[in-house]
């Protein structure tokens, strides 16, 4: 697996998150460079369960998560620690599982915040804070 990413690729991820915090594209998703690079905008609800969160993993993709509007909690570990509950889909590049509470990272996400994952980082993603809220975000996928 490359550990590099290369310079253009996030030049046009930032290029990208610039523009849609000034123009708020509609949800779905955007090819920046083909499979290579793109982006999806959703908007959500958080949700409760930051106890045990679900984590999901990436093996072909690095995440850049940038929060448009609203704030979550995001939970991180590494994807090593990661009990594999639903395994890779390779058509899809996820996993999903749980971590130890000891291995557990919980990070504030607020709007302008951006939280990069690699293929080795589980996050669990879209918490609530408080009570459920909510949150409209730019997930990046950059190919690695």
């Amino acid at each position: 697996m490359r550990r590099d990413v290369p310079g253009p690729f996030v030049e046009a991820a930032a290029a990208f998150l610039a523009d849609a915090v000034r123009s708020l594209p509609p949800d779905g998703r955007v090819s920046l460079d083909g499979e290579r690079v793109y982006a999806i905008i959703q908007s959500y609800t958080t949700r409760l369960g930051r106890e045990r969160p679900r984590f999901e993993a990436h093996r072909r993709y690095l995440d850049i998560q940038f929060v448009l509007d609203g704030f979550e909690l995001c939970g991180w570990a590494p994807a090593a620690r990661l009990a594999v509950e639903v395994p890779y889909d390779e058509s899809k590049d996820i996993m999903f599982g749980r971590v130890g509470a000891e291995d557990v990272v919980m990070m504030p996400f607020p709007a302008g915040r951006a939280l990069v994952f690699h293929p080795w980082d589980a996050h669990a993603p879209g918490l609530a804070a408080g009570g459920p809220a909510p949150v409209r975000k730019a997930v990046i996928k950059i190919a690695v």
